[in-house]
C-alpha cells in the first residue's frame, strides 16, 4: 500500500461567530484518521484553508473527549509539526492525491464551506471518482458543490453529517452559521442518520463517504483505507494481467 497519498483538509477558523465560543478542528477526527492512514502505509499531507497552524477545538483536547489517538498525537513531534505547518489549500494540486479526508469541527462552516477553491476541488474529485470522506460538520462543504449539469452534487445521493438533534443537544443550534442537515436535505440529498444521537454512522455513495459525528471518524477512516486497498488490488490485477498477456 506504499505510494498511496491522502490529503487531509482542515479548517483555519477558530471562533463560532459572535458567540464567543472557541472552535476549530475536532481533535480526534484529525488524530484517529491520521494514524489509520499512516499505519496503512499511506503518505499523509495536512492542508488547511489558510495554511500554517490549524486550530483545534479546545474542548476536544480535554476529558471526556481526549482519546488514545489525541494523546498519541500530542506526544508525536512529527505530527505536531505537521499540524503547525499545514499546506495552504491554494497550493494543493488536486490531481496529486489518491483520496481526501475532511475532519469535522464547527470552523468548517465559516471557511471551507464557502471556499470556492475547496468546493471546486471536491467537485473535481467526486467527478473523477477520487474518494472524498467528510465527517461531522465537514459535509457542510457539499452545500454549494455542483455536478457538471449544474444540479447539486448531493442531489439523490445518500449522505450523512452532524444532525440538528446533535447540535440541539449541545445547545448550539443558534450559534452555528447554518444547519448541515437542512442544507443537505435542501439540496435533495438522501440524508441518513443513526437511530440515536452520537452513534457511529458511515454512509458511502460512489466516491463520496460521509460520517455523522465524532464517533464515526474511526469507521470512516477505515472505510477509506478499505476503498484504497480495493483500488490498489484492482490496479495490481490489471498490471499482472497485462504482463501475462505479453
Amino acid at each position: 500500500m506504499t505510494g498511496r497519498r491522502v490529503l487531509m483538509v482542515l479548517t483555519s477558523h477558530d471562533e463560532m461567530g459572535v458567540s464567543g465560543r472557541k472552535t476549530g478542528n475536532w481533535f480526534d477526527e484529525v488524530a484517529t484518521p491520521y494514524y489509520r492512514f499512516r499505519e496503512a502505509g499511506f503518505a499523509v499531507t495536512l492542508a488547511s484553508a489558510r495554511g500554517g497552524a490549524a486550530p483545534l477545538d479546545p474542548a476536544s483536547r480535554r476529558a471526556p473527549y481526549a482519546t488514545d489517538a489525541t494523546r498519541r498525537f500530542e506526544g508525536d513531534a512529527a505530527a505536531v509539526e505537521a499540524l503547525a505547518r499545514t499546506m495552504p489549500f491554494a497550493a494543493v494540486d488536486p490531481a496529486a492525491y489518491d483520496a481526501v479526508f475532511f475532519p469535522g469541527g464547527y470552523g468548517q462552516l465559516w471557511d471551507l464551506a464557502s471556499d470556492s477553491a475547496v468546493i471546486q476541488a471536491v467537485e473535481q474529485w467526486v467527478a473523477g471518482e477520487t474518494p472524498v470522506a467528510m465527517v461531522c460538520h465537514a459535509p457542510a462543504i457539499l452545500r454549494d458543490a455542483r455536478r457538471a449539469d449544474g444540479e447539486p452534487l448531493v442531489k439523490g445521493r445518500a449522505v450523512t453529517g452532524f444532525t440538528d438533534a446533535e447540535d440541539a443537544e449541545l445547545g448550539l443550534t443558534r450559534a452555528v452559521l447554518f444547519s448541515v442537515e437542512r442544507a443537505l436535505r435542501g439540496d435533495g440529498a438522501v440524508f441518513q442518520h443513526a437511530a440515536r444521537n452520537w452513534a457511529p454512522n458511515v454512509v458511502q455513495d460512489g466516491a463520496l463517504l460521509t460520517g455523522q459525528n465524532p464517533a464515526s471518524a474511526a469507521a470512516l477512516a477505515d472505510a477509506m483505507v478499505e476503498r484504497l486497498r480495493a483500488t490498489a488490488g484492482a490496479e495490481l490485477a490489471r498490471v499482472s494481467g497485462s504482463a501475462g498477456s505479453r
